[in-house]
């Protein structure tokens, strides 16, 4: 081989190894100009060029290299997003009121969802089924390409196996091979890349670390509670932490109430049981209803009803133990960043300054100036975040997901 073809060769292989973390960078934000990408990757101008016109080519993202605003100083650099007419990936969640599906392109950007409340049985494969159809008539209707699916569950999901271990808030037996079912679904729908499940805090996390409140840390902490139950999260480095086998920040189980409410998993007085949305209607002197969610109908008690003494003495008492297990947790982790989703950040914004101090007063970090505790800003983060998993494939390779080769220009 001659030496023009070792280089034409190199430069191949080059961009094809940078075009996962070029792809990356733009889902993520971190790279909004073709400048930023270069510096990002340590390559060449001509290389990142050429990597993002291959982006560009595989449908991912677009390049525009219409000059900056006016005024700007320098050469104006190519800016960077991903496409929004792209492919896109399949996502879903299962809760204990229902199930929601949409279909989410990079960026973290919902393009179409569809919420069913259907009665969660038993069996899983029943309430799934009805899940893939949902997602398979969205998919329909877009004419997009599918990379993939990703469902969240409300239960730790056993590695390597898929198995839901804990389902303690639907009526699922413990060890339903929830990845399984779902993914034979979603390929006898003829919906085309892999599907993969996990846990719905987890995955929330992973989406705000991405896309939301967590950016930028490097140990996010995400402490959660939605429909029933407290789900908690970490991510290191970018990566969750999901343990030896997947079962990692089980949070919901810390006791902060030892003579509190009986919880499913057998002890008494968990966050699991102490801090959801019907321990907070309980305290707050009301009986649930079934017309709207147990989440909701505290959202809407907390915005109608603020001044209502019952409802400061919920706010109050789920404050103080809600900030007792955060503290625990922040002794034991030491992350550099909390962020709280469902009703746990109705509760941040209600009394912020009361969960802060009760965090700070209960835990060594408190005493070296506190670490920052933030609300989740992402709308159906835990939807975003099973959409990461499917989109995982092609930000590790684009042209192996995607089955195009690298452009030869």
């Amino acid at each position: 081989m001659n030496g023009k073809a070792t280089t034409t060769r190199t430069r191949l292989d080059r961009g094809r190894s940078a075009l996962g973390p070029a792809l990356e960078l733009v889902h993520t934000g971190r790279a909004p100009t073709r400048a930023v990408l270069t510096a990002e990757l340590g390559v060449t101008r001509a290389t990142a060029g050429a990597v993002a016109a291959e982006l560009e080519a595989l449908g991912l993202i677009r390049v525009d290299s219409r000059p900056a605003a006016a005024g700007s100083q320098g050469r104006p650099s190519h800016r960077l997003t991903v496409d929004e007419n792209g492919p896109v990936a399949l996502a879903a969640q299962v809760h204990a009121d229902g199930f929601r599906a949409a279909l989410v392109g990079l960026g973290g950007r919902i393009v179409a969802t569809a919420p069913g409340c259907v009665e969660v049985t038993a069996d899983p494969a029943q309430v799934l089924a009805a899940v893939v159809e949902a997602g398979a008539g969205l998919l329909r209707d877009s004419g997009r390409r599918c990379v993939g699916a990703g469902l969240a569950v409300p239960s730790a999901v056993a590695e390597p196996e898929g198995t839901a271990l804990n389902p303690l808030h639907l009526a699922w037996p413990a060890g339903a091979p929830v990845r399984d079912v779902f993914a034979d679904l979603v390929h006898a729908a003829g919906i085309d890349g892999p599907a993969f499940t996990g846990n719905d805090v987890n995955l929330a996390a992973l989406a705000e670390h991405r896309h939301g409140a967590g950016r930028g840390a490097q140990h996010l902490l995400c402490v959660a509670t939605g429909h029933r139950g407290v789900g908690g999260a970490l991510v290191l480095d970018g990566r969750l932490h999901t343990g030896s086998s997947g079962l990692a920040l089980e949070v919901g189980h810390l006791t902060v109430n030892p003579a509190g409410r009986p919880c499913h998993c057998g002890s008494r007085g968990c966050l699991d049981v102490e801090t959801d949305p019907l321990a907070f209607l309980t305290a707050a002197g009301r009986v649930p209803g079934p017309e709207v969610s147990l989440l909701q109908q505290c959202r809407d008690l907390l915005r109608d009803e603020p001044g209502d003494p019952g409802v400061r003495v919920a706010v109050e008492e789920l404050v103080d133990r809600l900030g007792l297990g955060l503290a625990g947790l922040v002794n034991i982790l030491n992350p550099d960043r909390i962020i709280l989703g469902g009703l746990h950040r109705e509760l941040l914004a209600a009394d912020p300054e009361r969960l802060r101090a009760v965090v700070a007063d209960r835990s060594l970090w408190g005493r070296s100036g506190g670490v920052p505790i933030l609300g989740c800003t992402l709308d159906h983060n835990s939807l975003a975040g099973a959409a990461e998993l499917a989109w995982q494939p092609v930000l590790d390779d684009p042209l192996a997901a995607l089955g195009r080769p690298l452009a030869h220009g």
